[in-house]
């Protein structure tokens, strides 16, 4: 068969939902894929659309945007494994086990967009499991179903009906008492340790999502709400706006969604760095370069800087008021791909390589 002949043969949707395994380049190619079909046809993905009813069997599959907003604001995002006050190796959004099943362990590292697929598939896992245990599921709104993936994200999908730890809930859940519901949840804090503040708050958050309440949610905003067009008000992290990576020059907008995309990844980065040095301001000197941009500033033919493939970009950045040398030192032992030693001109340069080597080099 001709190589031409190959390249034409269609591809399933059904092949690929097959052997999907959340991989970092499968979750690249769906962007991409995503991207395509909306400049095709920009309401095929929308939930009115009649396979989206087949999809979800009864046509009611609910909105879990609410969830994962308010899990998100608890939980943030790490991409190093670290230990959860409970003492489990934990990474990304929580999450405690990969999607073959094995745990996360000490010294594991992934990446944003490996992350943000972890925490979907968990969200999405969870809502499955409450469907089939929690009695009148359907009969709840959108809202109540959130509050509850919620409650279940953090204190495990299987609390219905245990005894006696989740015998309160349960029965409120039985009894239809909805009215009753933010009063059970709050009872679910560790009263007495250290960390009732902070689950106080979060089941105070989760009841008044449960009452219909919105809540004011202290995240970055979702990374699938961001594309090239998002104004550059847009926050990428809660600190970080999508304008930065273009200094808030039109003529350095973004032009793909998978540039957007490995952004997100160099933002959350420098937001812990950002934690790390006293919360100081983030101040970005370059970030997305197109071609002709590049060459008037006398970039290199295969920059970083130019975003030209999925997982492909880099950043300039210093925080104001914090040693620059210090800066560099931090990101050169936690920052895992490329790195450039910019601190004698006054800035850290962090870049994503493809196949992501460990790379470091002096300007």
């Amino acid at each position: 068969m001709h190589r031409g002949n190959v390249a034409k043969t269609p591809v399933r949707l059904e092949s690929l939902f097959r052997y999907w395994r959340g991989l970092p380049h499968q979750a690249a190619a769906i962007v991409e894929l995503e991207a395509a079909l909306l400049k095709v046809a920009p309401d095929l993905l929308n939930r009115d659309q009649p396979w989206f009813a087949t999809w979800s069997q009864d046509g009611k599959q609910g909105d879990l945007t609410a969830a994962m907003t308010l899990i998100q604001r608890f939980e943030g995002c790490h991409l190093d494994a670290y230990r959860c006050p409970a003492g489990v190796w934990t990474i990304g959004w929580g999450t405690t086990r990969y999607s073959d099943g094995r745990r996360v362990k000490q010294g594991d590292k992934i990446n944003r967009i490996e992350a943000d697929s972890l925490f979907r598939r968990e969200v999405e896992r969870i809502a499955d499991k409450l469907r089939t245990t929690v009695p009148h599921w359907r009969e709840m709104e959108d809202h109540q179903k959130c509050a509850l993936i919620s409650f279940a994200y953090n204190l495990g999908a299987d609390f219905y009906g245990l005894v006696p730890d989740f015998e309160t809930i349960s029965a409120k859940l039985r009894d239809r008492k909805w009215d009753e519901v933010p009063a059970a949840m709050l009872l679910y804090r560790n009263p007495g340790s250290q960390f009732e503040e902070g689950l106080r708050r979060r089941r105070e958050a989760e009841g008044q999502l449960w009452s219909g309440s919105k809540f004011a949610p202290a995240v970055q905003q979702q990374p699938a709400k961001l594309t090239p067009s998002s104004p550059f008000s847009a926050r990428i992290t809660p600190h970080i706006r999508i304008g930065e990576f273009a200094l808030d020059q039109e003529a350095r907008r973004f032009d793909h969604q998978y540039q957007v995309d490995t952004a997100v990844e160099l933002a959350a980065f420098m937001e812990r760095a950002r934690l790390k040095f006293g919360s100081k301001p983030v101040i970005i000197t370059s970030g997305y370069r197109p071609a002709a941009i590049n060459r008037a500033v006398g970039g290199a033919s295969g920059s970083e800087h130019l975003y030209n493939a999925p997982g492909v970009g880099a950043v300039d950045f210093y925080i104001r008021e914090v040693n620059i040398n210090h800066l560099q030192d931090w990101c050169d032992k936690n920052w895992p791909y490329s790195l450039g030693y910019g601190a004698p001109k006054g800035f850290v340069h962090l870049g994503i390589r493809a196949g992501r080597p460990r790379v470091r080099w002096d300007y």
